[in-house]
């Protein structure tokens, strides 16, 4: 699955990589390093302008709430069980199929975070003590350093205790989708530790390469054979994954030094 990622390119650098056109500078936010569940983040999408003449799709850079919920959903909670999506079955299931058809988006980010727990603490659990087994964080991203463009959904969900005119009226929620992880070589591998991303997770982010992103955005394509036909996982050895500090475990913790490699998995026992 995918459940904590770091997302650090401002709106410019996406606009440059993306061709956006449109964005609203208070949709911006600060590099976010830590982004987790519920949080506001930045998607692209292809959209007409609200309240436009011209009913031709626009290149948005939009701020959406990660963790979906759907649009005959009557209240938002459980949003955030809603964070990720499976491309194996996400044609189908009724809160994304409508999602799936009509409103796709790329989710940019740095790359994600996954934690893998130490054998020998797994040993020590399967003896019956009663000590929690630590989870060594990892991080995976591109390894020529590029975006790691997450395939993703939004929907729209009215808030109908709210007044039309109220900010809070409409929600804009969205959703990764998860693709089976890699089990051939890592393109950059750590000298000890998982040699696939399958080692770490059997779950990862499906990563659209820059060729599928004007496919997968466009807004006209609707049939569900075609578009799953884009879901296809991208070429293998593309990614590195390295061990990264423990203290992106707690939410609270944010900042560049969270993706900073560390030597080795760290002695501390946090789970």
């Amino acid at each position: 699955m995918c459940g904590r990622y770091a997302s650090s390119r401002g709106p410019e650098d996406l606009a440059g990589i993306f061709g956006i056109e449109k964005w609203e500078p208070e949709e911006a936010y600060e590099p976010d390093f830590n982004v987790a569940p519920t949080k506001e983040v930045h998607a692209v999408l292809d959209r007409p302008l609200k309240d436009a003449d011209d009913p031709r799709p626009v290149r948005q850079l939009r701020k959406l709430r990660w963790g979906l919920v759907p649009s005959w959903a009557k209240t938002p909670e459980g949003a955030a069980r809603m964070i990720n999506a499976r491309a194996e079955t996400v044609h189908e299931k009724p809160s994304y199929r409508r999602a799936f058809a009509t409103r796709r988006c790329v989710i940019p980010a740095d790359g994600y975070y996954e934690w893998v727990t130490g054998a020998a603490e797994r040993e020590l659990e399967v003896e019956g003590r009663r000590k929690r087994p630590r989870k060594q964080p990892y991080f995976v991203t591109p390894a020529d350093g590029g975006v790691f463009a997450m395939a993703g959904l939004y929907e729209f969900w009215r808030d109908r205790t709210l007044p039309d005119e109220h900010p809070r009226a409409w929600w804009v929620t969205c959703s990764v989708i998860t693709t089976e992880a890699e089990t051939a070589p890592l393109g950059v591998a750590p000298p000890e530790g998982p040699r696939a991303l399958a080692d770490i997770h059997p779950r990862m982010p499906l990563m659209l390469t820059p060729d599928r992103w004007d496919d997968w955005l466009d807004p006209g394509r609707t049939d569900v054979a075609d578009l799953r036909g884009l879901l296809a996982p991208p070429p293998e050895g593309l990614m590195r994954a390295y061990p990264v500090s423990t203290a992106v475990s707690n939410v609270r913790n944010n900042g560049p030094e969270l993706v900073k490699e560390v030597a080795g998995p760290e002695d501390v026992t946090l789970f």
